[in-house]
C-alpha cells in the first residue's frame, strides 16, 4: 500500500493543512495513525470512485484536508476528476461539536434509540440553541420560528417542545407523537400514577419467565440493557443517588434484582432513571 500510494503524498503537503497545523501549534498530541488518516480517507475515496463511480464527497469543514487529498489522489493515480464539498461544523452554543462521535450523540434507528428518547434529546436542547436548531432541523416556516424566538423565561420550553415534535415527526412520522405525549403527560407530569401512561414509545427489553424465578435479573443489568445507564457502575451510581425506580417505588439496593413477584400479575414493568428517562421490561 505504501509503495503504491504513499509516494503520492508529501510530508510538506500534509503539514500544510490547517487541521494539522493547529494541532502542532497547540502542541497537542498527534499520533502517527491520526497523521496518516488522510491517506486512508483519500484512498477510500479513490476506491469508491473506482468501484461505484462516486465523484463527490460531502463532509464537515474539519475534513477538508482529508477530502482534498482524495481528489488529488484520484487525479494523480487514475486521472479522475473528483470533488469535495464541506459544510460548517454543527456546534452547540458552548462550541461543542455535534457529530456521531460526540458525547450524547443519538441513533436514528428506532431499534437503537426509541422514539421517546429521540424526542427527549431535542426537548433537552439548551435555551441558547433552540431557535438555531428549529431553523436547521425542522421544516417550520421562518415566520413561525420568529414568533417562537420572542418567547422568554420558562416559555422557551414551548419552543423546545415544538422542536422535539417537529424533529421527531420528520424521522419517525407524526403518528409517533401521540404516544410520546401521553407517556410524558401521565408518567412524568405528576397528573397520573407513575407507570399508568402509555409505554409504547419507551425503550423495551424482554425477559423470559424462567429468568424471573429465584434471584431474578439484577437491576444494574436491566438499566444497562435499556440504555438508561452507560455501564453497570453508572447504574449503581444511579441507584445510590436515589434516581432509580421500579414503577413509583425507589430502588435502594444496588445489588437488587427484578423477580416475578414484581410483575404482580402484569406482563410488563417500567424502570425509571431520573424524572425524564424510562424503559419497559416485558415478560415473555
Amino acid at each position: 500500500f505504501l509503495r503504491d500510494y504513499g509516494t503520492q503524498f508529501t510530508i510538506n503537503r500534509m503539514l500544510s493543512f490547517e487541521s494539522v497545523k493547529q494541532r502542532l501549534e497547540r502542541e497537542s498530541p498527534l499520533s502517527f495513525l491520526e497523521f496518516n488518516y488522510m491517506i486512508l480517507q483519500a484512498y477510500d475515496f479513490l476506491e469508491l470512485a473506482r468501484r461505484h463511480d462516486v465523484r463527490l464527497q460531502l463532509g464537515g469543514s474539519d475534513q477538508w484536508g482529508n477530502m482534498v487529498s482524495g481528489t488529488e489522489l484520484g487525479r494523480r493515480v487514475d486521472g479522475r476528476q473528483l470533488f469535495a464539498l464541506t459544510a460548517p461544523l454543527m456546534t452547540t452554543s458552548d462550541g461543542k461539536k455535534m457529530g456521531k462521535t460526540a458525547n450524547g450523540a443519538v441513533w436514528l434507528n428506532a431499534d437503537r434509540l426509541s422514539e421517546y428518547d429521540y424526542w427527549q434529546f431535542w426537548r433537552n436542547t439548551s435555551d441558547e440553541d433552540v431557535i438555531k436548531f428549529l431553523k436547521l432541523f425542522t421544516e417550520l416556516p421562518l415566520e413561525e420560528i420568529s414568533e417562537l424566538e420572542k418567547l422568554t423565561g420558562a416559555d422557551i420550553n414551548k419552543a423546545k417542545i415544538v422542536l422535539a415534535d417537529e424533529a421527531t415527526a420528520l424521522l419517525h412520522g407524526r403518528e409517533s407523537l401521540p404516544a410520546i405525549h401521553e407517556t410524558i403527560q401521565q408518567m412524568f407530569s405528576g397528573k397520573g400514577k407513575a407507570g399508568a401512561g402509555s409505554t409504547e414509545s419507551l425503550p423495551r427489553i424482554f425477559v423470559k419467565a424462567d429468568e424471573m424465578d429465584g434471584d431474578g435479573v439484577r437491576f444494574t443489568d436491566l438499566f444497562l440493557k435499556l440504555g438508561l445507564a452507560q455501564s453497570k457502575k453508572d447504574a449503581r451510581r444511579l441507584i445510590q443517588g436515589g434516581g432509580a425506580r421500579l414503577e413509583d417505588i425507589k430502588i435502594e439496593d444496588e445489588n437488587g434484582a427484578l423477580t416475578g413477584v414484581d410483575f404482580d400479575g402484569k406482563t410488563e414493568v417500567t424502570l425509571r432513571a431520573g424524572k425524564k428517562r424510562a424503559g419497559v421490561v416485558e415478560l415473555q
